[in-house]
């Protein structure tokens, strides 16, 4: 089962921090998948949240003022953004994956192919390429992997590096748009 959930969240930081509260709140075990995803429900566009659920979820236990889409059962003044969340996540059509098997083994120097073998990523994908990268091929993963989903699968975007080497697509605290001209 996917439980949807969202509290308006503005930023991603901010989403991601909402995630990791709603699984240890819920205690799910350690091979959870749990993903962000932009919603436009309610008055402003926002990131909602994610999380594939072995069973059913006791919701009364989740953090204060967020609210939960699970199977038809809705709560919240936001559920339409949980019900979203949790729908495109079901579907793999979309969703920024921050949880998921193997993320913690993702650090420093790996090839393609460890990363493919140490994690639930399926498939690593090159911006602006038809091709896939070699399994040799090196990834500076910066500690920072966050695969999205792409027609039901779990993908790894990256983009060129020096040295012929890739590096994941998303870096992990990118300067906000205007931060250098405001």
């Amino acid at each position: 089962m996917i439980l949807g959930v969202d509290s308006g969240s503005r930023t991603v930081a901010e989403a991601e921090r909402l995630l990791h509260s709603v699984v240890e709140a819920l205690g799910p075990p350690s091979g959870v998948i749990g993903c962000t995803h932009f919603v436009r429900t309610g008055p402003l566009p926002h990131v909602a949240c994610s999380v594939a659920l072995e069973g059913d979820a006791d919701l009364s236990l989740l953090p204060e003022g967020v609210s939960a889409a699970l199977g038809e059962r809705r709560t919240g003044p936001d559920a339409e953004g949980a019900a979203l969340a949790a729908a495109e996540h079901a579907a793999g059509r979309s969703g920024r994956i921050v949880l998921f098997p193997g993320r913690d083994e993702l650090t420093g120097t790996l090839a393609v192919g460890e990363i493919l073998a140490r994690s639930a990523v399926e498939r690593v994908v090159v911006l602006a390429q038809a091709e896939e990268p070699d399994a040799d091929t090196a990834v500076v993963t910066n500690d920072h992997v966050r695969p999205e989903w792409r027609d039901g699968v779990m993908t790894l975007v990256t983009m060129p590096a020096s040295g012929g080497r890739l590096t994941p697509a998303e870096i992990p605290d990118p300067t906000p748009c205007c931060a250098d001209h405001a």
